[in-house]
């Protein structure tokens, strides 16, 4: 009898093994210009950031295929960012392909526009739901997730205790683009020496709310690409001088995002104020930041198929338009001691990093 609760003790180790993943894995699944990001904590837990677009269902298949693939049978946490039809749409279908569990967003403001997707979202979290504010952490085991923009407000204070920013002396201020795009959710994960910075659609006004006059944020290992590489109403070279991250995940689509001019977003630099010049193009201007190790994209540009304004084409996920695209993923392989791979799901190309 003591033999058998022997070899029971042991196996009892075994099996929590096996039901855990040894590192932290992040899917950037290609929802061609929406947003859908898929985390696997060391625990086993998972979280999604948003649902792409509803287009036949076409996204949400592809998240509930990755999420197979990754072996998981249930998504533990959802966070919807904000209530626009690229980031919420995918989310009614997907919550009848797979259990969903505890759903964390913003609060109900809303453009009449955007009432469709705020009734999605209450649909499928029914129960379910909690309004977050800047300082709260999803609570994914393994993972830490700090909620640092919601509902227009920002973190308070410098999260490293960082200094003053210099980049914000001259640097250009542009009007605010929007209100979804102003109160959506944005999250810092921290993985021992690892962060990602996810600021989703968050405008370039919140952007340089975030860094000036002094850095909230400190520098990120990964910064996942604001507004899907469309620069001109983000990607505030302050916040990008500031944040200093080494690697960069774009996650656009064949005709959205990067390679896409918006001129809509007017400046609201103060007259007779002369802004620092800075480079215009999106994947040149994360090109040139100080450091920079890798740009990762989820499609080719098609707005813009310039060589030098999209990354190695070994490092894009999908090359075609959305009627042939196969919808492959990009995929992050975190290991505890800040070592982590990149890998391009349609050829198998990987890079490993080294987290300052």
């Amino acid at each position: 009898m003591r033999r058998v609760l022997f070899l029971a003790l042991l196996l009892v180790p075994c099996a929590l093994v096996r039901g855990q993943t040894r590192n932290l894995e992040i899917y950037w699944i290609d929802v061609e210009g929406g947003a859908a990001t898929l985390f696997i904590s060391p625990s086993g837990e998972s979280m999604l950031i948003d649902t792409g677009f509803e287009n036949d269902d076409r996204d949400a298949k592809r998240i509930f295929a990755t999420a197979q693939h990754a072996g998981l049978k249930k998504i533990d946490y959802v966070v919807i960012s904000h209530y626009h039809a690229d980031h919420v749409g995918g989310l009614a279908a997907l919550s009848k392909m797979m259990p969903l569990g505890r759903f964390y967003g913003r609060g109900d403001e809303i453009e009449p526009a955007n009432q469709r997707w705020l009734d999605t979202y209450r649909t499928a979290s029914s129960g379910k739901r909690t309004i977050v504010k800047p300082g709260d952490r999803i609570p994914i085991k393994g993972l830490e997730a700090l909620v640092v923009a919601s509902d227009g407000k920002l973190l308070d204070k410098p999260l490293n205790g960082d200094g003053p920013n210099p980049l914000c002396a001259n640097a250009e201020q542009k009007a605010p683009a929007g209100p979804e795009n102003q109160n959506m959710v944005a999250t810092l994960m921290t993985f021992g020496k690892f962060r990602m910075l996810a600021l989703i659609d968050l405008d370039w006004e919140k952007e340089m709310e975030l860094v000036c006059p002094m850095n909230k944020l400190g520098t990120v290992t990964l910064y996942q690409s604001g507004r899907h590489g469309s620069f001109d109403g983000a990607g505030a070279p302050a916040l990008l001088g500031a944040i200093r991250p080494q690697v960069a995940v774009i996650n656009n689509g064949p005709r959205k995002g990067l390679g896409q001019s918006d001129d809509s977003v007017r400046s609201a630099t103060p007259a007779g104020v002369k802004a620092a010049a800075y480079e215009k193009n999106a994947y040149a201007r994360l090109a040139k930041i100080p450091g920079i190790e890798g740009i990762w994209q989820g499609h080719l540009s098609l707005l813009d198929k310039d060589a030098s304004h999209n990354t190695s084409p070994d490092m894009i996920a999908n090359l075609e338009d959305s009627a042939d695209c196969k919808g492959h993923w990009i995929k992050a392989s975190v290991e505890p001691n800040g070592k982590f791979t990149i890998t391009n799901g349609r050829n198998g190309f990987s890079k490993t990093y080294t987290t300052r």
